[in-house]
């Protein structure tokens, strides 16, 4: 990969600028990879198998010439616009991040995250024998064909709860943490009239949260009997949002490119 190829992407209509900012990182269920610049390059960068391998010596490899060469453009970006990154005290620059990060992980918001992500563990881990339960149930349903019963179609509804839940359960507190550390760090000077970027990050935080509960939701149809269990994550998870919403109120009114407005 080269500066020239990255730029030549960059200035294609078919890509949506910015769009990968405020997604939620979830290639197989987006319906708009075709407008992602960062998709692009995954693909160009790590289609190959082995490249997408951790383990594997071409994986360190491509990730290393990416950071090389987008640190490149960084520092030609930045002389372009008259700033001169040797004259940033880097030090004291990552020391205030790290202190406005920690205050962010110690946030209601993100402590409330946290504390949801283990409870999903926990009744994932402490639910192993139901879902083994139900799918002989499934499997009994399928080879009787009892009623009006559909049990591919069940299974495959439980299956998206699970996915859903599982994609989410840890991606909340990510995104609260980036919102909350975006929210700390934002002045008017870095700003410069553009919206906030702690709103976008802090929208999409909740569009998760959104969709956790309707899986959630979905789940309880499926398990009855763990329907207490739920109905308490459930109550957590609408707490969550409410106390997002309330320490980003206009969250919910920040334009993601590309999602938010006919851009296709």
């Amino acid at each position: 990969m080269d500066k020239q190829y990255i730029k030549k992407l960059a200035e294609d209509p078919r890509f949506i600028p910015g769009i990968y900012n405020y997604c939620d990182r979830w290639r197989e269920r987006c319906p708009l990879t075709c407008r992602c610049m960062n998709f692009a390059l995954g693909e160009e960068q790590f289609g190959d198998p082995e490249a997408r391998d951790i383990n594997n010596k071409a994986f360190w490899q491509k990730l290393s010439e990416t950071f090389q060469v987008t640190l490149e453009m960084v520092k030609e970006a930045a002389k372009e616009q008259g700033i001169d990154l040797d004259s940033v005290d880097l030090q004291q620059a990552g020391q205030e991040h790290e202190a406005a990060r920690d205050a962010a992980e110690d946030h209601e918001c993100c402590r409330a995250a946290e504390a949801y992500a283990q409870i999903a563990r926990n009744w994932f881990k402490s639910a192993k024998d139901l879902f083994e339960q139900k799918a002989d149930e499934l499997n009994l349903q399928a080879q009787v064909e009892i009623g009006d019963s559909n049990p591919a179609e069940e299974a495959a509804s439980l299956k998206d709860s699970v996915d859903v839940i599982r994609w989410y359960q840890h991606f909340i507190y990510v995104k609260l943490v980036r919102a909350i550390t975006g929210c700390l760090e934002e002045t008017p000077q870095s700003l410069n009239g553009f919206p906030k970027d702690s709103d976008g990050s802090a929208k999409i935080a909740l569009i998760a949260i959104d969709r956790s509960i309707a899986a959630w939701g979905q789940m309880r149809q499926h398990l009855p009997q763990r329907e207490d269990n739920i109905l308490d994550i459930l109550v957590h998870l609408d707490r969550l949002r409410r106390k997002t919403e309330t320490v980003f109120p206009n969250a919910k009114a920040f334009v993601r490119p590309g999602f938010d407005y006919a851009e296709l």
